[in-house]
């Protein structure tokens, strides 16, 4: 055998074998999406290829309720699975809405049969339901439905929160008196007010003093004469008293008012202002601490002269 004919077997043989390994290639590769079924194929079912999932948009999902009511869900795309309640009006042909859970309140309107709404709370044997975006109104349990269980929405007053408005306050209080800042003495007083608003307080008060000033130079009609002088003095007077922080324990205030002071059997009309705090101990007494200037005129009609007269007090704070 010679090499050229070597040559040709060798040649032939690396043909057959390089078509061999390209049939045994397209044999084991998988069959693609988009070729067609062969005809003799039998279908099953499956899922469909390239199908997006619905997106989660903002919807009411029914749920079942007693007596085929509904009650609806609200779903979000970020919020939690949250229950709408709802009452449906089902005894009369015109059912009256007020304005709080009692008969005692106006009537906000009338409304028909088959009605429904959404209840935000309930007191008692009402429910507080949404009229509107902006309104809101009450109706009794006797004319109306429940969708689900209510009991949850009961509205029950936060026992830590209260209002004075309506309450009478005592206070009784002892200090120090300035008689034209040139007398110091004792005082006495107590004071009766009433709560207007939570802030706001009207109060009456009576004080009494002795006051004792030191020797000065007088003029009489011929000489000059150096006399002291001792006397009682009793005030009274109304204010107003404004609470720059209610609800807290420790609670500053303004206060000013007018009033008259009594004195060696003259009278003489005067106005206040002054500032202080109350320190509350419980829900009903405190602690109440304040300076108070006094301004009014004394003296002879043509010697009268005006009085700066500062009371410093500490005293007792109680309401009923």
């Amino acid at each position: 055998m010679t090499s050229t004919q070597s040559h040709s077997i060798v040649t032939a043989s690396l043909r057959a074998l390089l078509a061999l390994t390209l049939v045994a290639t397209l044999l084991a590769a998988p069959a693609r999406a988009d070729d067609p079924p062969p005809a003799d194929s039998t279908t099953t079912d499956a899922p469909a290829a390239d199908v997006a999932p619905a997106p989660v948009t903002d919807a009411a999902v029914t749920t079942d309720a007693p007596a085929g009511l509904t009650s609806t869900v609200s779903v979000g795309p970020n919020s939690r699975l949250t229950a709408v309640r709802k009452v449906r009006l089902t005894e009369r042909s015109h059912n009256v809405m007020r304005s709080g859970p009692g008969d005692a309140y106006s009537i906000v309107g009338l409304f028909a049969k088959g009605t429904e709404f959404v209840v935000v709370t309930k007191s008692g044997d009402w429910f507080g339901v949404r009229l509107s975006t902006t309104e809101t109104g009450w109706i009794h349990s006797s004319l109306c439905k429940e969708f689900d269980d209510l009991s949850d929405l009961e509205w029950r007053p936060n026992p830590k929160l209260y209002s004075r408005t309506g309450s009478f306050v005592l206070n009784g209080y002892a200090g120090a008196y300035a008689f034209d800042r040139k007398s110091n003495s004792l005082v006495l007083g107590g004071r009766l007010g009433y709560y207007i608003f939570d802030r706001l307080q009207f109060e009456g008060g009576v004080s009494w003093t002795h006051i004792s000033r030191p020797a000065e130079i007088v003029e009489s009609l011929f000489d000059l004469s150096l006399e002291a002088e001792k006397f009682h003095m009793l005030f009274y007077n109304l204010n107003f008293t404004l609470e720059l922080l209610p609800g807290r324990q420790m609670v500053p205030f303004v206060t000013g008012g007018v009033g008259s002071n009594i004195m060696q059997g003259d009278t003489e009309t005067a106005y206040n202002m002054g500032a202080g705090t109350m320190l509350f101990l419980s829900k009903r007494t405190a602690m109440r601490w304040e300076v108070r200037d006094y301004r009014f005129k004394s003296g002879a009609e043509n010697a009268r002269v005006s009085n700066d007269n500062v009371e410093f007090s500490l005293g007792t704070f109680y309401l009923f």
